[in-house]
Protein backbone atom coordinates (compact mmCIF):
# COMPACT_ATOMS: atom_id res chain seq x y z
CA UNK A 1 0.00 0.00 0.00
CA UNK A 2 1.11 3.30 -0.50
CA UNK A 3 2.96 4.79 2.31
CA UNK A 4 1.79 8.46 1.60
CA UNK A 5 -2.19 6.93 1.92
CA UNK A 6 -1.02 5.71 5.01
CA UNK A 7 0.61 8.51 6.93
CA UNK A 8 -0.91 11.68 5.36
CA UNK A 9 -3.93 10.85 3.39
CA UNK A 10 -5.81 8.72 5.89
CA UNK A 11 -4.88 11.03 9.16
CA UNK A 12 -5.81 14.13 7.01
CA UNK A 13 -8.85 13.31 6.28
CA UNK A 14 -9.90 11.39 9.60
CA UNK A 15 -9.00 14.88 11.09
CA UNK A 16 -11.47 17.04 8.37
CA UNK A 17 -14.59 14.90 8.58
CA UNK A 18 -13.92 14.01 12.41
CA UNK A 19 -14.74 17.61 13.08
CA UNK A 20 -17.15 17.71 10.55
CA UNK A 21 -19.14 14.60 12.28
CA UNK A 22 -18.44 16.09 15.51
CA UNK A 23 -20.47 19.14 14.43
CA UNK A 24 -23.18 16.94 13.30
CA UNK A 25 -23.15 14.61 16.44
CA UNK A 26 -21.86 16.29 19.10
CA UNK A 27 -20.35 13.44 21.01
CA UNK A 28 -17.13 12.54 20.41
CA UNK A 29 -17.26 9.03 21.29
CA UNK A 30 -19.76 8.14 18.99
CA UNK A 31 -17.49 9.85 16.28
CA UNK A 32 -14.87 7.98 17.12
CA UNK A 33 -16.96 4.59 16.87
CA UNK A 34 -18.45 5.68 13.48
CA UNK A 35 -14.35 6.27 12.23
CA UNK A 36 -13.55 2.82 13.65
CA UNK A 37 -16.65 0.92 12.20
CA UNK A 38 -15.71 2.64 9.00
CA UNK A 39 -11.99 1.82 8.96
CA UNK A 40 -12.86 -1.33 10.10
CA UNK A 41 -15.17 -2.33 7.00
CA UNK A 42 -12.26 -0.78 4.67
CA UNK A 43 -9.32 -2.96 6.54
CA UNK A 44 -11.22 -6.01 6.28
CA UNK A 45 -12.70 -5.19 2.41
CA UNK A 46 -9.67 -3.89 0.56
CA UNK A 47 -6.65 -3.86 3.05
CA UNK A 48 -4.60 -7.21 5.07
CA UNK A 49 -4.32 -7.39 7.96
CA UNK A 50 -2.13 -5.73 9.62
CA UNK A 51 -3.56 -2.54 8.66
CA UNK A 52 -5.71 -2.95 11.90
CA UNK A 53 -3.26 -1.33 13.76
CA UNK A 54 -3.88 1.43 12.15
CA UNK A 55 -6.88 1.37 12.44
CA UNK A 56 -7.07 1.60 16.26
CA UNK A 57 -4.38 5.12 15.50
CA UNK A 58 -7.09 6.48 13.01
CA UNK A 59 -9.56 5.76 15.71
CA UNK A 60 -7.86 7.23 18.32
CA UNK A 61 -7.20 10.78 16.29
CA UNK A 62 -10.94 10.83 15.29
CA UNK A 63 -11.56 10.89 19.11
CA UNK A 64 -8.73 13.23 20.20
CA UNK A 65 -10.09 15.50 17.52
CA UNK A 66 -13.53 15.29 18.41
CA UNK A 67 -12.79 16.35 22.11
CA UNK A 68 -10.61 19.34 20.80
CA UNK A 69 -13.54 20.27 18.29
CA UNK A 70 -16.40 19.80 21.24
CA UNK A 71 -14.54 21.80 23.59
CA UNK A 72 -13.84 24.77 20.49
CA UNK A 73 -17.59 24.40 19.64
CA UNK A 74 -18.27 24.63 22.97
CA UNK A 75 -16.66 27.47 23.81
CA UNK A 76 -17.76 29.64 20.42
CA UNK A 77 -21.31 28.85 21.84
CA UNK A 78 -20.50 30.21 24.77
CA UNK A 79 -18.78 33.58 23.46
CA UNK A 80 -22.18 33.95 21.28
CA UNK A 81 -24.30 33.78 23.98
CA UNK A 82 -22.10 36.65 25.99
CA UNK A 83 -22.22 38.78 23.14
CA UNK A 84 -25.82 39.31 22.87
CA UNK A 85 -27.72 41.72 25.63
CA UNK A 86 -29.44 38.23 27.39
CA UNK A 87 -30.13 37.70 30.80
CA UNK A 88 -29.96 33.90 31.15
CA UNK A 89 -31.88 32.38 34.31
CA UNK A 90 -32.78 28.04 34.29
CA UNK A 91 -31.50 27.26 30.93
CA UNK A 92 -33.89 30.53 29.36
CA UNK A 93 -32.58 33.60 27.46
CA UNK A 94 -34.20 36.35 27.50
CA UNK A 95 -34.00 39.25 24.66
CA UNK A 96 -34.67 42.51 24.76
CA UNK A 97 -34.98 44.37 21.52
CA UNK A 98 -35.87 48.20 21.08
CA UNK A 99 -37.68 49.19 17.56
CA UNK A 100 -35.85 52.27 16.54
CA UNK A 101 -38.55 53.38 14.49
CA UNK A 102 -41.20 53.38 16.91
CA UNK A 103 -39.13 53.15 19.67
CA UNK A 104 -40.98 50.16 21.18
CA UNK A 105 -39.44 47.40 23.62
CA UNK A 106 -39.95 43.83 22.57
CA UNK A 107 -38.75 40.66 24.65
CA UNK A 108 -37.78 37.46 22.90
CA UNK A 109 -37.85 33.93 25.43
CA UNK A 110 -35.31 32.09 23.89
CA UNK A 111 -34.66 27.96 25.60
CA UNK A 112 -31.46 26.25 25.43
CA UNK A 113 -31.26 23.05 23.45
Amino acid sequence: MNTLLLFFAFPIATIILAIVLEKILRCPILTAATFFAIFLIVAFASFYASFLIFVIIYTIIALITAIIAEIFFRRSREEDNNKCSCNYSNDVATINVTNNTTGGRTTWCCHRR
